[in-house]
Parts: C-alpha cells; structure tokens; sequence
C-alpha cells in the first residue's frame, strides 16, 4: 500500500514537471537517524555506520520510477540545499550529426558565447515569472566531434557524431536551444559568427529577432557542481542501473546500425538524372551530384524558409519594457520601477521612524571651550 502511495505521489510530481517544463525537482525523504547528534565527533565516529543503515533511497525510488528515468547516487545536505540555486554550474550537451555542417566555424562562433552576457536574444524570456534581469555568465562554449569508441566502425563523415557543450553558472528559459539554432544558421553558412556579437549587443538589437528553435531531444543536462556534496552510490544499484542502460545502448545502437545499412544499400540503388532519361543513363545514387545530406534538417523547429531570410532583416519580437507591461496590465507581475518606488519609500520611512525616534529621546552633546566641559541639552 505505502509503494503504492509512493508511485502515485511520484507520478503526480513527475507530471507536474512536464506541464512547467521544469528540469529540477525536489524530494523530502525520510531518514533512519535523528536529524542532529549530540556533538560533531559523534557524528563522524557514526558516519559510516549511518551510511550502512541508512535507508536505500536509490533502491526504493527506482523501483517506483518510469523505465527511463534512473536515480543514480543520493547524497545527504543540509535543510537549507536547494538543487537548483545551490547549484555552482552546470554543464549542457547537445548532440547532433555532422552532416554537411562547418564544425571548426561553428566551435570559433562558440567561444562568442563565452563570459558575461544579456542573454535576451538567446532564449525565451520568461517575463511571466518574473525573470527581467537576462546576464548570465558562460565559463566555457566548444562544438566539437564526439570521440569514437576503440574498435568502433567508422562512419562516414555526415554520419560522425559532434556536440556543444556549454558550461555556465546559470541559464535562462530555452537558452541553449536558442544558442544551438544560431550555431546550425553558422554551420550551414546562412550566417556569419559575427551574428552572435550582434545578438549580444543589446543596446544596437533590443529586440530578438524571430528565428526557432533547435528541438529539445538531443539536449542533455550532463552535470552539475556542488559545494561539498558527497555522491553516496549502492552498489546492486549501480549494477542495475549499468545493466539497464548497457540494454537501453544495445536497442539502440542495433536499430542504428539497421538504418546505416539501410541507407549504405539506397546508394548503390540505379537511379535516373532526369526525368526522361533512358534506363541505360541511369547511374548510383551515391554519384548523384549534389549529395542528399539532410541529417539535420528536423533538428530544428518549425517549417525551413523556402528562401532564406537573413536573422537581422526579421521581424522583431516585442522588447522587454513590452513585455514587462503585458504582464503587468494582466496583474501577474509587479512594475519593477514601482517596486523600487516601493522599497526606496519603505527605506525613507525606516529612515524618518529613526530620525523622529531621535529627535524624542536626544542624546546630551558636551561641547569644550577653555577646557571646561559644558553641558548642552
């Protein structure tokens, strides 16, 4: 009945992460042991025992979790840890095939990204929620191959596997989708690096100019940093969770390697130039000129323009001050200039209640003249 309860409960926080597309989640667990000891050596004369005793949440919670989603490790915090904001930096990776895109232009774009920046044009901003302040910070930004395996059949290269990896303290709503659309336009040679420059500077493009994004599945959170954070891992855990996914790798790498055969046999297929043309001019469709090379054409969203239309020639998405007064005539957020009416008002009055509390109760100041001491009430 308690697994039961737990699945359900699990299930509906699961389902609520879906409707606000939110990455992080929180759990409240339970534990063997009273939350405090009765001294600090206590608790480090114990601490491996408590780990032994402790309850096996990795074990537990994947026995109730959907198939594709894994608990790998768990690690005891304090009550103040938040998985989101006590989060040091994360690191994203985005996987995408090789095609006939320009990875040394795309990765010499990438480093643009990297350091202190209004992000405003790169992302989805989230003015609802009250997110106005768009900088963030980019420690590291590279698009590079994905290294082969030992052994491993080499493809050839539209086939070979590339990733951008973005390394940051925080990121805003969609940001790395938004970031990998704009690296696509540079690979293909519809833009020059130098449109991220113009992306980042606010002051001359205010406003994002329309463009979708790349879609979400190849995107992955890979990892996240934190303070003093022990990983804590089970070991029949860790052999069930790499058996699971060796299971998951082998489904896939099969159903892959059917559809690089696949498409190896069209190649040698007997096709026409033209139409019209006779059976004996018919020649390999791997010597058709120009090559079929659309391996990323549904790696971004939306309908692809017949003719294309540079980024800064688009219409222009409404601007943040728009935005901000949107949201503020429906009554879901705060004007921030009222808001810092209101704090700079609430200050004066804090400041006035001190000054008329003085002026109540007046200190005795001493003034010297001629070494004789005068008291001035």
């Amino acid at each position: 009945m308690a697994e039961n309860t737990d699945r359900n409960q699990i299930e509906k926080l699961l389902n609520r992460v879906k409707e606000l597309e939110q990455e992080v989640i929180s759990l409240d667990l339970r534990s063997q042991f009273p939350s405090s000891r009765d001294s600090e050596d206590s608790n480090l004369k114990h601490e491996a025992d408590d780990l032994a005793k402790e309850i096996r949440y990795t074990h537990i919670l994947n026995r109730v979790l959907p198939a594709d989603i894994r608990v790998l490790a768990w690690a005891p915090v304090e009550p103040s840890f938040s998985a989101r904001f006590s989060c040091l930096e994360r690191t994203y990776r985005y996987f995408f095939p090789r095609a006939d895109l320009d990875i040394a232009t795309m990765n010499y774009a990438a480093q643009k990204y990297v350091g202190t920046h209004d992000f405003r044009n790169l992302c989805k901003m989230d003015v609802a929620n009250g997110v106005i302040n768009f900088q963030r910070t980019i420690l590291s930004a590279q698009v590079q191959l994905v290294a082969q395996s030992p052994g491993e059949e080499r493809r050839q290269e539209p086939f070979q596997l590339c990733q951008f990896e973005v390394i940051g303290q925080a990121f805003l709503y969609h940001q790395v989708r938004c970031m990998m659309a704009i690296l696509f336009l540079i690979g293909q040679g519809m833009e020059k690096p130098e449109i991220i420059d113009e992306l980042l500077n606010i002051q001359k493009n205010p406003q994002k100019p329309q463009y979708s994004m790349a879609v979400e599945f190849p995107l992955v959170l890979y990892d996240c940093k934190f303070e003093n954070t022990k990983w804590i891992y089970d070991h029949e855990v860790q052999e069930f969770n790499v058996t699971h996914l060796q299971q998951l790798w082998a489904n896939h790498a099969v159903k892959t390697h059917m559809l690089y055969s696949m498409l190896q046999g069209l190649d040698s297929v007997m096709v026409t130039c033209a139409a019209g043309t006779k059976m004996d001019e018919a020649t390999e469709w791997r010597n058709i000129q120009p090559s079929v090379i659309k391996h990323t054409s549904a790696f971004v969203e939306g309908v692809k323009m017949r003719t294309y239309k540079p980024l800064m020639d688009r219409p222009k998405c409404q601007g943040l001050e728009s935005r901000i007064q949107h949201f503020v005539r429906r009554g879901r957020i705060e004007h921030p200039h009222l808001l810092h009416k209101e704090e700079t008002k609430a200050k004066r009055d804090c400041a006035d209640k001190e000054e008329n509390t003085v002026l109540e109760n007046p200190s005795k100041r001493v003034c010297i003249i001629d070494a004789e001491i005068n008291s001035i009430v």
